[in-house]
């Protein structure tokens, strides 16, 4: 099956059930080092995480680690312009669950991005990027401790599936015509607006079935969290994309009171419910009034809408909501993309799961993650129903690369995700235990070091990868 590499001589096979993993004692993980600090940032990692799960486990349980490559170093291996080699594809294919560290974009033509070129083949529609905080950290927010949200983003779709055509072109020009001559004129809608004749051009296509798998798996995990974190905050532009985030946001809400409906409560319907238990006479127009403060100055049939509405939600879920019961399930609402960027870093507290499209969740997890100290500390996950990979969500650095001084806590944190996805939850909170005390102790990387007050004497890579595990306890 393979050409250039070999399969652990021991271990087992993840194999997935209806999206979740099935998982042996003594699983085969393939890995990618990673191109530029790869080199540093993997070895140390690996070493953190085989620590973990022999401290927890005892030895009944052991990851069998099976090298695989991408990027430059599969090149060195297997020929010039192989970045993504079929030996990789099949392996990750086989063994269900892989992580990696950084990969250089190729340059020229070819895959625009190893990164987006795995999650597409492999179908991993679920980009999971946790923000949270490890006090001692250095942030540049005031109070960075506030913030603990789960950005769920869509992999596979929006401007991301990369369909565009460059200016000038004879296909680019033949569809510019198309919608300028007939499209464009028979939506009236569109009035006379047109495509400049000189503009590149790309597709933007949102699906109701990837929507919906992506809030799917974003309330799934909201019902494993405490209480007051099980809340999905549906991220959108919809005010300006009707039909694209605008319809992510309805697939999400559809999804959501169909096949949740026991464990969901929107925040409309809270609202209308709270009504109700704070007055049991409010008349229906009277509830209606409250939920849409500009009630009074809409016109008659959107009145006759708000207030269908209300009766609607009372007649459906009052049984099984009412009288305080939502406070009690998953919180479902929406923001409007620009909105949200503003509101992580002003009422961080106020949310905990974020689902959203491709490119606004691209902004937003980096965002996030720039509140609680940087993209050397954040992790990331690509999850399908077949498989999921694990990843360094920072870039190569090849200027820091073999000099044992970079920040392994992107993949560490990575390798985190991993576990818990495995189920080893007592391994992965070690982890958490030791990075978090390690950094607690000043025992940070110099990229954290350097913005500590008062300074503190960076370690090496593979000095604080021996800092972690010395803070199990």
């Amino acid at each position: 099956m393979y050409d250039k590499i070999t399969p652990p001589a021991t271990g087992a096979k993840i194999t997935f059930k209806k999206g979740e993993p099935i998982v042996p004692d003594n699983p085969i993980i393939p890995f990618i080092r990673g191109d530029g600090t790869g080199i540093d940032i993997w070895p140390a990692a690996q070493k953190v995480l085989d620590a973990a799960v022999a401290k927890a486990y005892k030895g009944t349980r052991q990851i069998s680690w099976f090298k695989v490559y991408a990027g430059d170093e599969a090149c060195d291996l297997y020929g010039t312009y192989q970045y993504l080699p079929q030996d990789t594809l099949t392996a990750i294919k086989e063994y269900g669950v892989a992580i990696k560290g950084p990969l250089t974009t190729p340059v020229g033509g070819g895959i625009r991005s190893l990164n987006v070129a795995l999650r597409q083949i492999f179908d991993l529609y679920a980009c999971v990027r946790p923000c949270r905080y490890y006090a001692g950290t250095p942030s540049p927010h005031k109070n960075p401790e506030k913030l603990d949200v789960i950005v769920y983003r869509e992999n596979t779709e929006d401007i991301y599936l990369g369909i565009e055509w460059k200016q000038g072109s004879e296909i680019g020009d033949r569809l510019i015509k198309i919608l300028n001559e007939e499209l464009i004129p028979a939506t009236p809608e569109h009035g006379k607006k047109q495509i400049p004749l000189d503009a590149g051009i790309g597709i933007k296509p949102i699906s109701k079935t990837g929507s919906q798998r992506l809030v799917r798996r974003a309330i799934q995990h909201a019902l494993l969290l405490p209480k007051d974190k099980q809340q999905v905050t549906l991220v959108h532009k919809g005010n300006i994309m009707k039909y694209t985030e605008g319809a992510f946001r309805d697939w999400g809400y559809e999804l959501a009171t169909s096949e949740f409906r026991q464990d969901v409560v929107t925040e409309r319907e809270s609202w209308i419910l709270s009504n109700k238990e704070k007055n049991p006479h409010l008349s229906l127009e009277e509830n209606a009034q409250q939920i849409d403060p500009g009630f009074n100055s809409l016109t008659p049939e959107k009145k006759a809408q708000i207030v269908k509405e209300v009766e609607e939600v009372l007649n459906s879920i009052w049984e099984t909501h009412g009288n305080g019961k939502w406070k009690n399930k998953v919180l479902v609402n929406d923001r409007i993309a620009d909105s949200i960027f503003q509101q992580i870093q002003t009422r961080p507290d106020e949310y905990s799961i974020l689902a959203t499209m491709n490119l606004n969740g691209d902004y937003l997890s980096d965002a996030a993650a720039a509140i609680v100290g940087g993209l050397g500390m954040g992790p990331g996950a690509n999850i399908g129903d077949s498989s999921a990979i694990f990843e360094a969500t920072h870039g190569t650095a090849p200027k820091h690369a073999g000099l044992d001084r970079i920040n392994p806590g992107s993949v560490i944190l990575s390798g985190v995700m991993m576990l818990e996805f495995l189920g080893w939850q007592e391994a992965a909170d070690l982890v958490k235990k030791g990075l978090g005390d390690a950094i607690a102790n000043g025992q940070v990387t110099y990229d954290l070091a350097r913005l500590l007050e008062p300074p503190v004497e960076p370690l090496k890579c593979s000095e604080f990868a021996e800092a972690i595990i010395q803070h199990f306890g």
